[in-house]
């Protein structure tokens, strides 16, 4: 596995009458993950793995609420939506940041 160049955190962003969240709620990776709903964690999980290695995925929602930020030497932002069918909402922000020195090991 290679160096992990980016630190990331998951920020409930919006959503209403869920049990688990509430709007403002941050969360270290993979410190965190723990706390969060399996079915956002699960969403969540993939576009993690690309982020942390680097990647960015194509979309960017110009001119939404969930347009991104995409800056390889900085910060990007991506957004995920619960698959929970229920009234809740659930979107979450994950920000992914440089690191100024990448670890070797994945979990750090």
């Amino acid at each position: 596995m290679g160096a992990i160049k980016y630190s990331i955190e998951i920020e409930i962003y919006e959503g209403k009458g869920c049990d688990v969240h509430q709007v403002g709620q941050r969360f270290q990776y993979p410190k965190g993950v723990g706390q969060i709903c399996p079915w956002l964690r699960d969403s969540i999980n993939s576009m993690v793995r690309v982020l942390q290695f680097g990647g960015n995925l194509p979309w960017t929602y110009r001119g939404t609420a969930y347009e991104k930020e995409i800056d390889t030497e900085g910060i990007t932002t991506e957004f995920v939506r619960c698959p929970d069918p229920t009234e809740a909402g659930v979107v979450a922000k994950v920000t992914r940041t440089k690191r100024s020195m990448p670890t070797d090991v994945g979990w750090a």
